[in-house]
């Protein structure tokens, strides 16, 4: 993966603000980074045996990496990959979340009622027909799931790989009933895209699960990067960064086995 991503980072400079730390390889930076959003560690308690220097180090370069736009930039390419070899399929696309707790707090109120008054956030995911990220997207707690539903959608961004125009949009979304409503699905409508939504008061068994179960395949993978259970950062670019690299990554499992 580092063959793809060094050539993304060959011009952000890593620049070292506070005076006696030393400045580490980009290689060995990014492994740290990745070892704290696999471990869910703190920044502090990153093993300096390890070689990949402080923690704070790695959350800086981190910092500026977001700063310059890297992860959605390495989203799209390996998502490019996966379009070249056959692997996406953007018939259909599902849509879905879920509630993380942040024991820190966030940035904005992002209290949520339903979870005993604790702050949180969500996240939103939209796959593909086999479960493969498209976009993530990060919301507070108390946001209803139908305001970030065209917003996810709008967030795809164009797939390309192979010859021809760049895959823009899904043929048909699949959402949950948190996304049934007629004014957003009119909104999806007017992307060229089928909403089949499940309607609001429908009883257990409606058949969409059979379509819909991909995306929280998804979000399992995503939380299963420890990182990811719990939101400790207080900046919201900081945990975004890792819910992109968290995608990427799941891409990046998926064009290796495909290979």
């Amino acid at each position: 993966m580092w063959v793809v991503i060094e050539v993304l980072l060959a011009r952000v400079e890593c620049r070292v603000r506070h005076p006696g730390c030393m400045r580490r390889p980009g290689r060995l930076v990014f492994q740290g980074v990745l070892f704290v959003l696999y471990a869910g560690m703190a920044w502090e308690r990153l093993p300096q045996e390890l070689g990949f220097g402080s923690g704070m180090a790695c959350w800086r370069c981190l910092a500026e990496w977001t700063g310059a736009g890297v992860w959605p930039r390495l989203h799209e390419v390996l998502l490019a990959r996966l379009r070249g070899a056959n692997v996406l399929d953007f018939s259909r696309a599902a849509v879905g979340g879920s509630h993380v707790c942040a024991l820190k707090g966030v940035s904005g109120p992002d209290d949520a009622p339903y979870d005993r008054g604790r702050t949180g956030g969500k996240h939103r995911l939209v796959t593909d027909a086999s479960g493969i990220p498209l976009a993530v997207s990060l919301s507070g707690g108390e946001r209803s799931d139908v305001m970030q539903f065209v917003a996810l959608l709008g967030a795809v961004p164009p797939v390309r790989g192979q010859r021809g125009r760049p895959w823009c949009r899904p043929g048909i979304v699949f959402g949950e009933c948190g996304d049934d409503h007629d004014k957003y699905c009119r909104l999806v409508c007017s992307f060229g895209v089928k909403p089949v939504i499940v309607r609001r008061g429908t009883g257990y068994g409606s058949g969409l699960g059979t379509q819909h179960w991909v995306v929280e395949c998804a979000c399992a993978y995503l939380h299963g990067f420890h990182r990811q259970r719990i939101r400790w950062e207080t900046r919201d670019n900081i945990h975004e960064a890792f819910l992109t690299l968290g995608c990427a990554l799941i891409g990046w499992r998926r064009s290796v086995s495909s290979l």
